[in-house]
């Protein structure tokens, strides 16, 4: 009975989470032009899962997540598998960019429980949500860097981002490798830095709830 109320109430969470984030993309303002969106904290219920279940329990529901992430971009994961749309870069190349950018940044926020014994509820979520989302946010990046750093000259010279004083600094001091690195810091972290902050303040307000415990 009790490990399935742990399935059902993790399957319902990560249900949750899957929602959120697909609502969150019909959201016009909260999306990035060349990918990523700023969503309504969906990724808190994996790190509640972490924190009431455990990180091992947390990873293999985050892993789970993940799977249903590709599931529901499967428009933009299709696309990097042929040969005709703009984004295809080769198979090889295009299961590295599901590893990175799905399988592994997902899961990893499946750490998050990892101070489920050693901090208050309400410091271990926001701390978890920190932690969990830090990782997301650094697989991001290195799959921006190697696969997407082409677009790093566009990104600080053409588009929005031109106008920015960071933009004349960027250019004026990094090229190649670093370039790519500094564009995709930056550009993953205009999405992922505020979903950081909102996740750790939803976070901060959902431990207050008293129902709330670990297993």
């Amino acid at each position: 009975m009790k490990k399935t109320k742990k399935l059902v109430t993790s399957a319902m969470l990560i249900a949750l989470g899957t929602a959120i984030s697909f609502v969150s993309e019909w959201i016009p303002f909260l999306n990035l032009p060349f990918g990523g969106t700023v969503t309504l904290a969906s990724l808190l219920p994996l790190v509640l899962i972490s924190w009431m279940y455990g990180i091992r329990w947390g990873l293999g529901s985050a892993f789970v997540y993940s799977l249903l992430q590709m599931a529901v971009g499967f428009k933009t994961v299709s696309s990097l598998f042929l040969p005709t749309s703009d984004s295809y870069m080769g198979a090889g190349f295009a299961i590295l960019i599901l590893l990175l950018d799905y399988v592994l940044a997902f899961t990893s926020v499946g750490i998050g429980g990892a101070f489920r014994n050693r901090l208050s509820k309400k410091w271990a979520i926001v701390f978890g949500s920190v932690l969990g989302l830090s990782l997301c946010y650094l697989f991001h990046v290195l799959s921006g860097a190697i696969f997407y750093g082409a677009w790093a000259e566009y990104f600080f010279l053409e588009s929005a981002a031109k106008d920015l004083a960071i933009s004349a600094w960027v250019m004026e001091n990094f090229s190649g490798t670093g370039l790519a690195v500094c564009y995709s810091v930056i550009y993953n972290g205009l999405y992922m830095l505020p979903e950081i902050l909102i996740t750790a303040l939803c976070g901060y307000g959902i431990a207050k709830i008293p129902t709330l415990k670990k297993d």
